[in-house]
């Protein structure tokens, strides 16, 4: 088993790392005090390549793999959360409607996304009677000629105000078969009877908008169904184990975060005549979490390698996801931990990290919803 990256694998990860470093973090502060969205960053990423990286050039992409996009998100990760979530949206969105647009959809759609004329891609699934069961949504499209009228509601939906293109699911068929009712659409920033409501006010990672959407008589033209009616459950499920990968690493990179500015406090805090260093009850929380944080690394990689490769890799995305946000939990915590009362100040930033990986093991399916997709894929539930 080959566990080294290749060298045009480091070559991306360390411009990630680099551009990270002195533009990302600079305005990680300012995007969660101000809860701003960092806009001009994104541009910039996008001109590195970074909003389409599994897209085929021909559309403006990237097109370096699923394991890049995995190093360069926990990179992102790293030094700011708000910025990575939308990194990480915006490249599933794109890649949902590279799998199954149509060529004039992806013309129009992914090069927009992959140029940063779009900020970003947004992923219009849940609903206020439906998260963590999409298909139980309540959301309506019915056909009207060449059009589908759309009427329902979305909620939690990241980067919506700033979107410039939704995909939306709504309820086609009510009497099919229950995973056959849904479809998905392509709907446009702007077009009438959508509404973006406000942004939520939220613990964390916020400098990336959540906002719910209000949809009355949308219309939108049947060209901008994604895929096929009925396909829209599949779509989105198939979506999400990708983006669960996404999250995963970013996690990976929140932790990390974290950890790093615990490990150079803990060289330079002195307690009792030493560094706090030296003391054993330090070090072993510096081991553990960094053991942990370690395995969710190779736990994303290995989910991004399936992925790149063909192979099938939901199970994997799940523990990914699962393990990677829970142990960006508990290393947050403990960098807090290994503060102290500096730690709890917002001039230390370990809080801001604590509280930005909160939310990842709630978004792209909560933590139960990744073990019950485990257990289902280990037992042979379907």
């Amino acid at each position: 088993m080959d566990f080294f990256l290749t060298e045009h694998e480091k070559m991306i990860r360390d411009m990630v790392a680099d551009f990270a470093e002195k533009e990302i973090k600079p305005f990680a502060d300012i995007s969660d005090k101000e809860h701003k969205f960092p806009a001009e960053n994104i541009k910039k990423m996008a001109e590195l390549g970074l909003m389409g990286m599994t897209i085929p050039e021909e559309y403006g992409g990237a097109n370096v793999g699923v394991v890049p996009l995995s190093l360069a998100l926990t990179e992102v990760g790293k030094k700011c959360a708000s910025t990575g979530v939308t990194m990480s949206v915006t490249n599933m969105v794109n890649e949902v409607i590279y799998r199954f647009g149509t060529e004039e959809q992806r013309k129009k759609y992914c090069s927009k996304i992959c140029s940063g004329e779009y900020l970003a891609g947004a992923f219009g699934l849940t609903e206020p009677h439906a998260g963590s069961d999409p298909a139980s949504m309540r959301t309506r499209a019915v056909k009207d000629g060449d059009y589908y009228i759309l009427n329902g509601s979305k909620i939690w939906i990241t980067s919506a105000e700033v979107a410039g293109v939704i995909v939306i699911w709504a309820v086609t068929d009510k009497d099919a078969p229950k995973g056959r009712r849904i479809s998905a659409f392509l709907v446009e920033q702007g077009t009438p009877g959508m509404t973006i409501g406000k942004a939520e006010l939220k613990m964390g990672q916020k400098g990336s908008p959540t906002n719910p959407i209000t949809l009355e008589d949308v219309r939108i033209p049947k060209e901008n169904l994604l895929g096929n009616e009925g396909d829209g459950l599949k779509i989105a499920l198939s979506a999400l184990d990708g983006g669960r990968i996404g999250i995963g690493s970013m996690a990976v990179g929140i932790g990390l975060g974290a950890m790093e500015i615990a490990v150079d406090y803990a060289k330079e805090r002195t307690q009792f005549g030493q560094p706090i260093a030296n003391f054993q009850a330090i070090q072993w929380k510096i081991a553990d979490h960094m053991t942990e944080l370690e395995a969710a690394r190779l736990l994303c990689l290995r989910a991004a390698w399936l992925k790149q490769n063909g192979q099938p890799f939901t199970k994997e995305a799940s523990m990914a996801k699962l393990y990677g946000t829970e142990a960006a939990n508990r290393a947050t915590y403990e960098a807090i931990q290994i503060l102290g009362g500096y730690g709890y100040a917002e001039e230390y930033k370990v809080e801001r990290y604590y509280r930005d990986a909160r939310a990842t093991t709630l978004y792209e399916g909560t933590s139960e919803i990744q073990r019950l997709v485990i257990a289902r894929n280990v037992l042979g539930i379907k």
